[in-house]
């Protein structure tokens, strides 16, 4: 469990530069939401990430519901939300507030790896899958990895993906809307790791016209986030698939 902390590797990144906001006070801090139904794991996340010079805990939700309220009021950058919990779970906690707020970014945390729950929670837009018995430490890479646009997977949730897309077919297929070949481009080396800022700079164009062709990638795919679009991408071969560290 979370209050033991003992380690556990996270691993598999796919990266994009993150942006602060807030005022001066708060611009070198990442502010966090812990949504879990185990008052003694909040408390504990809570305690650690005061220590910590760049994360800030904004709030915590004991279930889904709360979670999204407080989501939608505090305005978090990153949300740790667990799985199981009364109310509403996490996959459908997650799935709301990545429609309201598609900017804030969700880490999953759970005790258990089932491929429905991995994909579920992934499809509704999580950026990163860490298990509970991930120590404090891994937990705040974690947050600081999705703050960043990044995914960090346990290696075993990142061998599990990877053993499903070779087990997988060719795919669905194009999309209705086909992409253009510079967005092919893009998704590649979105789909390799790579930043907005190193994707412009690969492809010789700015970060923000990067950052559009995400946006646009994610619209004509139907997919809520950069998780889904590099999974895509490996499914449909334009990128390796993943391997655990």
């Amino acid at each position: 469990m979370l209050d033991s902390m003992t380690p556990t590797v996270l691993a598999t990144r796919f990266a994009r530069p993150g942006s602060l906001g807030g005022d001066v006070e708060d611009q070198a801090r990442i502010r966090v939401l812990i949504v879990d139904d185990h008052a003694v794991v909040r408390m504990g996340l809570r305690v650690f990430f005061d220590l910590q010079d760049d994360i800030t805990v904004v709030g915590e939700a004991a279930d889904g519901s709360e979670g999204v309220a407080m989501a939608r009021r505090l305005e978090p950058d990153v949300v740790l939300m667990d799985l199981l919990m009364p109310n509403m779970d996490g996959v459908t906690a997650i799935g709301r507030i990545k429609a309201e707020r598609p900017e804030t970014e969700i880490v999953t945390m759970t005790s258990f790896i089932e491929e429905d729950k991995v994909t579920a929670a992934l499809e509704a837009g999580a950026s990163g899958y860490v298990l509970k018995d991930a120590e404090a430490e891994e937990v705040a890479a974690a947050v600081r990895a999705a703050y960043a646009g990044e995914v960090h997977l346990d290696p075993a949730v990142a061998r599990l993906l990877a053993q499903r897309m070779r087990s997988r077919k060719s795919g669905e297929g194009e999309p209705v809307e086909p992409l253009t070949e510079r967005e092919r481009d893009v998704i590649r080396l979105l789909g390799q790791g790579l930043s907005n800022k190193d994707i412009g700079a690969a492809l010789f164009i700015t970060e923000r016209t990067a950052r559009t062709y995400v946006s646009n990638i994610l619209g004509k795919l139907g997919l809520a986030s950069r998780t889904q679009a590099a999974l895509w991408a490996v499914e449909h071969k334009l990128a390796e698939p993943v391997r655990d560290a």
